[in-house]
């Protein structure tokens, strides 16, 4: 924790995650993004972290480990081939490790279905960006209705989809199917990834089908609106695009715009993860800080 109580925070990966990512914690009243780290010390997003006025370093996680003081947050933009390695060289450090990769080595979250199970240290893992898109949606309707089949289509413009993620489009699609299967304890799940070249590039679209039994419209769509408005207090473009209810089956679709704080406005995958990222974070943050006031009571 810094001087001003804010608990210290390293953004490890400066992609478009990444940048976006610091952004966001440096607009946090619970959090101070004390390091953005690299690679590359040539790579843009360094580059930009550094004209935000923040600290930065290409030495990769071994500016982590070998820092004087360990951060007690530690976001993890970079890849899923990797985190595992991270996680280990961290895990000596007692931090909280927040993982932005579909990696599925820590706890899955998504902080309107379960984020008041954070642990006290170690790793959690953001699941996807159409994991924090679909869950939310998906949860609330099988936790009313009886469901067999869910599949979920997540269609990102190519402009928004940086190269960590293009390396971990098999983890992605598995790390996807394995949360939906978790958190709605529907066993026949089928996630698809479509990366569309359009231009104008496409907003981020998830389109969600579910066949089961007893589904009425106004049951799913009072499930839904409740759903999308719990997603909405952390992530405002968050938006039902379409709620359709016939016999066995239910579609649903969401779409997602960003804050444009460092990205387009299209880029809504980004935007959400990043914005659950950060809810868990400050979530977490005001535990630590209620325990520590407690203490000294």
């Amino acid at each position: 924790m810094n001087r001003q109580g804010r608990l210290t925070t390293a953004v490890l990966g400066a992609g478009l995650i990444g940048v976006d990512l610091a952004t966001k914690v440096m607009r946090s009243e619970a959090l101070d993004c004390s390091l953005v780290v690299g690679r590359d010390p040539s790579t843009p997003g360094l580059r930009q972290a550094a004209a935000l006025g923040l600290p930065t370093s290409a030495d990769g996680i071994r500016s982590l480990v070998d820092a004087e003081e360990p951060f007690d947050i530690v976001f993890d933009a970079t890849n899923a081939l990797t985190h595992a390695e991270h996680a280990q060289l961290l895990m000596p450090l007692k931090t909280l490790l927040v993982d932005l990769t579909p990696s599925r080595v820590g706890r899955m979250i998504v902080p309107s279905v379960n984020g008041t199970d954070i642990p006290e240290r170690g790793d959690i893992n953001m699941v996807s960006c159409g994991g924090q898109a679909s869950i939310p949606i998906l949860h609330a309707i099988t936790r009313e209705h009886r469901i067999d089949y869910v599949e979920v289509v997540t269609t990102a413009a190519s402009l928004s989809v940086g190269r960590s993620t293009r390396l971990n489009l098999d983890e992605y699609v598995d790390t996807t199917e394995d949360a939906v299967r978790t958190f709605t304890g529907v066993k026949d799940v089928k996630a698809i990834l479509n990366i569309s070249p359009a231009r104008p590039p496409a907003t981020f679209r998830v389109a969600m089908t579910l066949i089961g039994e007893g589904l009425s419209a106004e049951t799913v769509r009072t499930a839904v609106a409740t759903a999308a408005a719990d997603v909405r207090a952390f992530a405002a473009g968050f938006e039902v695009a379409a709620c359709v209810v016939a016999d066995s089956r239910a579609f649903v679709a969401v779409e997602v715009t960003s804050s444009g704080d460092r990205i387009p406005s299209y880029a809504g995958n980004l935007d959400i993860i990043n914005s659950a990222a950060i809810q868990v974070a400050e979530r977490y943050a005001a535990a630590g800080l209620s325990s520590a006031a407690g203490e000294t009571s």
